[in-house]
């Protein structure tokens, strides 16, 4: 696992025994986990369709190609070539030059076309003017996040590029042995919030995930313990991200805020989640009154360090451990993370949050890997008595409730998260309500960006929605969905007219559901319909189970008692988490099977009944640590 090469020099000669001498290499690179070749002479290089294989098993990493400065083209005469070289139906919005990567970055909303058939518009593109494009595709809809990232990581090039190039410095160290492998649980251990793993080796410090508790105030409930480390953040060797939500991405600017220089892995999809819903909460904490504990500039920083991988793209971390990712099936990116320690020392699995079962937008979650001795899994709904009713059925109660406050010309609330439980519910409308023109459904919130997002990535989404989305008929997009401009929330809810308001949060915890609850939850011709996990304390966890008045805050900023006249459903169909069936069948269905289940993510009485159940009849060591507990794998 360890580069065979102790410095980049030496490196440079094993590859100059392999590179043809007319391709003429001028330098010779490691910027974080992949080997960049400068050349003055790409053509020559493309003569051998075998040559970047050869290469990328001499080095072991993946080798990228980029000319040397003074073969580019001027950007005036580049952008020229480009646009004659690309067809016009390619829908190209917008090509900007990376000079701190020799980079051309193409936007367009039918990327396919700009690459064109086995790639033969973009190796004239690199033939032609020596740029080396990448190409990004453009949101269905306008998208502010995106727009905002894609500048920010441009404008951050040079200090990017000096960033990746140090990190690849930190790689190419001698080999050393490795022995043993820990975990310590920093957060999300019989709990749900604050998701946080330390993944210890001799000489390598990894955190998978950090996130918030976002439904706790307390400070000592609502961070990691970092303290707990015994380090100082700058000996963090890298952070890998399962996915984008809060509660396991939350507190990652706090690390860059306070010392941490590192890199941090997750999918492309994930990271613009991830920015999309961190800027959020810095408003929402900030908009409350609590003050956030970090701020934007430490979300450009972390942007600026992020490191992005695709499924299955195995990736060097450090000398000692390299990791996959595998899809989750739980939101737009999510991953399972397949962690390779030492030479072959040990191999486990963090599954973060992770849905083996059918959706509307997702496939189900991976369970084939290399090796797995030890799978530390999320258990949220591993209670003996979690059971989810078929995706089918939850779609029907939705459509017959919303009927029915139709018929009564009243609103239906539904609580959402924004990421992922809105867009599944989308689908379920405009699925059922597509042809319906006596019904509107308000987007509330961040649902409108993400949704923007998804279809940026639509190779992350089930093959049917993907198809759509790349023939234009992006489900997201349709006349059914209107979205809510805030200081016309009270219009909405007073009219007339029949609706559905799709709102964040999901569990009633801040956000525009509130807000709408406040304004529709005297008037019982209303409806609000629950669709995902309600903490135990959340304020939708109290409503759900019965509660006919409860505690708010009113305009005044003072608490105040709210009646709950409407009439309140839940449809259990559509987490983004596996229920008791489905986290049995996916640890039936992992090959090979683990020896070893640490069982996470989930209330204590959940946890510990999921892994006695798991030990007693799939024969595996399953256990429920605490947090603040270490667990030595090997």
């Amino acid at each position: 696992m360890t580069s065979q090469f102790s410095s980049l020099k030496e490196m440079q000669t094993a590859i100059e025994e392999v590179l043809p001498k007319q391709c003429e290499l001028t330098k010779c690179e490691v910027e974080g986990p992949q080997v960049v070749l400068y050349l003055k002479n790409i053509k020559a290089f493309y003569e051998d369709r075998n040559l970047l294989t050869k290469l990328a098993s001499r080095v072991r990493k993946k080798i990228t190609l980029r000319s040397d400065s003074s073969v580019l083209l001027p950007p005036e005469e580049a952008l020229n070539k480009i646009k004659a070289l690309v067809p016009p139906d390619a829908g190209i919005n917008e090509i900007k030059f990376d000079t701190a990567f020799n980079e051309v970055v193409i936007e367009a909303h039918k990327p396919g076309v700009v690459i064109g058939k086995g790639g033969l518009v973009l190796k004239s593109i690199v033939l032609e003017t020596g740029w080396n494009p990448r190409v990004l595709r453009s949101p269905t809809s306008p998208s502010e996040v995106v727009r905002a990232i894609r500048a920010s990581l441009l404008h951050a090039g040079e200090d990017r590029k000096k960033f990746l190039v140090n990190l690849g410095k930190k790689m190419l160290v001698p080999s050393m042995p490795c022995d043993w492998v820990k975990v310590t649980a920093l957060g999300g251990f019989r709990e749900v919030g604050r998701s946080c793993t330390l993944l210890q080796t001799p000489k390598s410090n990894i955190l998978v995930d950090c996130g918030l508790n976002v439904d706790s105030s307390d400070p000592a409930r609502m961070y990691p313990y970092l303290n707990s480390m015994g380090m100082a953040l700058d000996q963090i060797d890298a952070v890998i991200l399962t996915h984008a939500h809060l509660d396991h991405s939350g507190f990652i600017p706090f690390l860059y805020a306070y010392g941490y220089e590192g890199p941090l892995y997750c999918t492309p999809a994930t990271r613009d989640l991830t920015v999309l819903l961190l800027q959020d909460c810095i408003n929402v904490m900030n908009g409350e009154g609590k003050g956030s504990p970090y701020g934007e500039k430490d979300i450009k920083k972390m942007l600026s360090h992020t490191i992005t991988r695709e499924y299955g793209e195995v990736t060097d971390v450090t000398p000692e451990v390299r990791f996959t990712f595998y899809n989750a099936g739980h939101i737009l990116g999510s991953s399972q993370v397949h962690l390779h320690v030492g030479e072959g020392l040990h191999n486990l699995v963090i599954t973060g949050d992770f849905k083996y079962g059918r959706t509307k937008l997702l496939d189900p979650a991976d369970t084939r890997f290399p090796r797995v001795e030890t799978l530390i899994m999320e258990s949220t709904y591993g209670g003996s008595h979690d059971m989810q009713p078929p995706i089918e059925e939850g779609a029907a109660k939705i459509a017959r409730v919303v009927r029915q406050t139709m018929e009564r010309r009243g609103k239906v609330l539904i609580p959402v998260f924004s990421v992922g439980r809105s867009q599944e519910i989308m689908l379920i409308l405009e699925e059922q309500f597509r042809e319906d023109m006596g019904l509107k459904v308000y987007i509330d919130g961040m649902s409108k960006e993400a949704s923007g997002i998804h279809t940026v990535y639509p190779e992350y989404l089930r093959h049917n929605i993907q198809r759509r989305i790349l023939q234009n008929d992006s489900p997201f997009d349709k006349p059914l969905f209107s979205n809510v401009v805030p200081k016309n929330r009270k219009d909405i809810a007073e009219s007339d007219d029949p609706a559905v308001i799709l709102a964040p949060s999901g569990m009633l915890t801040g956000g525009s559901s509130v807000e709408f609850l406040k304004l529709l939850a005297h008037d019982e011709r209303n409806s609000i319909i629950f669709v995902g996990y309600q903490s135990a304390t959340s304020l939708g966890r109290k409503i759900q189970m019965g509660s006919k008045e409860v505690p708010v805050i009113n305009d005044k900023n003072k608490l105040d008692t709210l009646k709950v006249n409407l009439q309140v459903e839940t449809a259990d169909a559509f987490s983004g988490h596996s229920d008791r069936n489905q986290l049995m069948a996916y640890v039936r269905a992992l090959r090979p099977k683990p020896s070893r289940i640490i069982n996470i993510h989930g209330d204590e009485a959940k946890c510990d009944d999921l892994s006695r159940s798991l030990s007693r009849m799939m024969h595996i060591d399953a256990r429920a640590p605490m947090n603040l507990d270490s667990t030595r794998l090997k």
